[in-house]
């Protein structure tokens, strides 16, 4: 028996080992990252970036060391209206970027030390 975080993953080195000979232009990848941490989920990270590089792909993740690896970022919210859940997906600037990858690492409280490290992990400190 495999877990959904495993199958996952299993699915993911397919798809990186297979990229070349592929053809579907997008993949979606949800939470990938599951169970996993540290060097690991970096090393997912740069599997998902290096997939990136011949596809469209889409991971939702909760982890600062796969999110680091993207080229891009976007925020999805949720708020409710007059008993209507709306969903919002808007792109992140490169400062907004920092913000939620330090959010990802430090939670409630951001330091400056936060946006440091936050700042490293996305290569925007020489």
């Amino acid at each position: 028996m495999a877990s959904g975080g495993e199958l996952s993953r299993i699915s993911l080195a397919l798809q990186v080992t297979t990229a070349s000979l592929g053809t579907v232009p997008c993949m979606i990848f949800d939470e990938v990252d599951v169970g996993i941490g540290g060097g690991v989920a970096e090393v997912v990270g740069r599997l998902l970036s290096e997939l990136g590089e011949h596809r469209q792909v889409l991971v939702i993740t909760h982890l600062a060391q796969v999110a680091s690896q993207a080229q891009q970022h976007l925020q999805v919210s949720k708020s409710e209206q007059q008993g209507t859940t709306l969903s919002r997906i808007r792109p992140l600037g490169a400062d907004e970027r920092v913000e939620e990858i330090a959010r990802m690492l430090g939670g409630l409280q951001i330091t400056e030390t936060t946006r440091n490290h936050a700042r490293e992990m996305l290569g925007f400190i020489p």
